[in-house]
């Protein structure tokens, strides 16, 4: 499993069209993605400020999705409405999450340049205190 929350920051007076592109990811990740768990995005309390919960059922899913036709076709416009974006690799706390632990991973052999070069950019980070805590 592989589960991380992204922290956006979108433009002055990008909001509505950031919100539009978020639609149709959240449209077509669900629609065409076996093996997402979650992929929701959210409204922060800071204007301008949002949120991503992304789960997939591997770390090799998570870099099939960010590579995937729809992903890379909203990168653009995305690029255009985000100031910021970092992402931050979560674990689930058992008994209080219905998702598994993330781990670490690599693409697909099949997978393309770009795949294999994103498990270098977005590798999966697991924090050494919550193994203590598993």
């Amino acid at each position: 499993m592989a589960t991380l929350l992204a922290h956006i920051a979108v433009r002055p007076g990008m909001a509505d069209r950031f919100e539009e592109i978020a639609r149709g990811l959240y449209a077509s990740t669900h629609e065409l993605e076996p093996r997402v768990r979650r992929y929701e995005y959210w409204r922060g309390a800071e204007e301008n400020t949002y949120y991503s919960l992304l789960s997939f059922e591997s770390f090799a899913d998570f870099l099939a999705h960010q590579t995937s036709d729809h992903h890379e076709s909203a990168s653009p416009a995305l690029g255009q409405v985000i100031s910021r974006i970092r992402l931050e690799w979560v674990d689930p706390i058992a008994g209080a999450s219905p998702l598994g632990a993330t781990k670490p991973g690599e693409a697909f052999p099949e997978s393309s340049q770009l795949a294999r070069d994103y498990a270098v950019r977005f590798a999966a980070q697991v924090a050494d205190w919550w193994l203590a805590l598993r």
